[in-house]
């Protein structure tokens, strides 16, 4: 696997003096003579080469007693992103752990022996282990790494949101005022109120719901992105206008609460803009990790671009995920064998007949997709009337029975090979449908659903079994980054307007 190589500090201040946004997410400057760390891309004037320290994670940073930069603000920097296969397994396993902080820190309360025991036992490892790889990983035990991802949560609420400050410390973790204050006037020198006082807060009532900004890396496909999405939003559920992506969010699918969101492409940065309904204010700390999977935020465009040299399409292209795994899993039994434009119809039925009606700022987003527990219930007849063959009806509520077991696996930090198996033993469910749900559900990046007919076409052969193993066997040099070349392909094979 490529991945971008360590820079030494020498390297990394001329990278500082190039405001180099390829490492953005990357590398972190902490400046001695101003106690505060920052992202290569920030404006201010830069520091002398004898007052730079460099870092890889924030964590890190805050681990020395730096804070993090009011201006060009660490907390929204695009995350290092999760490598599905790397040739080191203690480093896959430190990272796969990362990714499940990133998730989880918000929830993460004081009694961390047994979120790290959990931890442990899901990434098949000893509680000791664990903690060993994680320090030599990242520099920082998963405590300090815990805590500096719910400090930034909260930096970035204060700065974006005009939620109360106690509401902020239980978003992003604290499960008291107290607490919270303490940590924040010990880690940034300064009271949250008084960063609020300091220009921050203005972006949003409470009342309104919350606003957010996330970073990402460019180039960005957008234009893909949106395309993608668009063919396949459900009406009702999903729309996507101009540069934003607006759709409903059922109960259940991240928080216990339901509402909706609003993303929005900010023009001419490097930004998305995060908007979402007042009861899913509580949920933000699972919020925004799940909006950066969905639109694949934390990807490195320049290493996945090198590795699939040589296919059509534009750079950046990113992997359109899911904030609504169920929803996403449903959609791709419903798109067997049929057009998306098909799929798209069959899912909208569903929804309107099965689906409780939702309030929403927009005439054109009216429902919450139907729960799982709800398809649970039906009978096949039920879905079967929708025009939907009952073979795929059973295959639908076939799957929504096993939800349970599928979420646990979901979840789970660790090889998507269980949910593989797991979806398949689902009567209905086949390979190439495992593996789609896995490449969204999960983000997972080496995914490549086996004989896909309109990538057997981009490549230009046959659907015969040599055929098949033809496919495959090109796929392997564009590990572990098949997902994207299958979007490429898939691309390659639509019609210029």
């Amino acid at each position: 696997m490529k991945t971008r190589p360590a820079l030494d500090a020498d390297a990394a201040y001329r990278a500082l003096q190039a405001r180099d946004a390829r490492l953005d997410g990357h590398l972190f400057v902490g400046v001695t003579s101003t106690g505060v760390y920052c992202r290569p891309i920030c404006r201010v004037r830069t520091p002398r080469r004898e007052n730079c320290r460099f870092f890889d994670t924030p964590a890190q940073a805050e681990a020395a007693a730096f804070r993090p930069c009011l201006k060009c603000r660490p907390e929204i920097a695009p995350g290092a992103g999760l490598a599905w296969s790397v040739m080191d397994a203690s480093r896959t396993l430190a990272l796969q752990a990362a990714q499940w902080l990133n998730v989880n820190a918000h929830a993460f309360d004081d009694a961390e022996a047994p979120s790290l025991a959990a931890l442990a036992r899901h990434l098949g490892v000893s509680d000791r282990h664990l903690r060993r790889i994680f320090a030599a990983e990242h520099g920082v035990t998963p405590s300090q790494y815990v805590q500096t991802r719910r400090l930034l949560l909260a930096k970035q609420l204060l700065t974006d949101t005009s939620m109360p400050v106690a509401q902020v410390a239980h978003a992003s973790g604290f499960r008291s005022l107290r607490r919270f204050n303490a940590a924040f006037a010990e880690n940034y020198r300064l009271s949250p109120s008084r960063l609020r006082r300091d220009g921050a807060g203005t972006s949003a009532g409470a009342g309104d719901g919350a606003c957010a900004t996330l970073a990402f890396r460019e180039p960005y496909a957008q234009g893909a992105m949106l395309r993608f999405l668009a063919q396949r939003a459900i009406p009702g559920v999903e729309h996507v206008d101009g540069l934003c992506i607006r759709r409903t969010l059922r109960p259940g699918a991240i928080t216990g609460q339901g509402g909706w969101i609003e993303a929005e492409f900010v023009a001419d940065r490097a930004q998305l803009r995060l908007r979402s309904s007042a009861s899913l204010i509580a949920a933000t700390g699972a919020l925004l990790p799940a909006v950066r999977r969905w639109l694949d935020l934390d990807a490195d465009p320049q290493i996945i671009d090198q590795a699939l040299q040589g296919l059509p399409g534009d750079a950046g292209l990113r992997l359109p995920a899911s904030v609504d795994a169920f929803e996403l899993a449903v959609r791709a039994v419903l798109g067997q064998q049929v057009t998306v434009a098909a799929a798209r119809t069959l899912a909208r039925r569903l929804a309107l007949r099965f689906g409780e009606p939702v309030a929403t700022p927009w005439p054109e987003l009216d429902r919450w997709f139907p729960a799982p527990d709800v398809v649970a219930r039906l009978e096949v007849s039920q879905v079967a009337e929708l025009g939907i063959i009952r073979s795929r009806a059973a295959a639908v509520i076939g799957l929504a029975q096993t939800w349970p077991e599928l979420q646990a696996l979901l979840r789970a930090p660790a090889s998507p090979q269980p949910l593989l198996e797991r979806l398949c033993a689902v009567p209905g469910i086949g390979p190439w449908t495992a593996h789609y749900i896995a490449m969204r559900a999960l983000g997972w990046a080496d995914a490549f659903p086996p004989g896909d007919v309109a990538v057997l076409n981009a490549l230009g052969l046959g659907r015969g079994a040599r055929d098949v193993r033809e496919a495959d066997a090109r796929s392997q040099a564009w590990r572990p980054w098949r997902s994207y070349a299958v979007l490429k392909l898939w691309n390659s094979l639509e019609k210029s307007p």
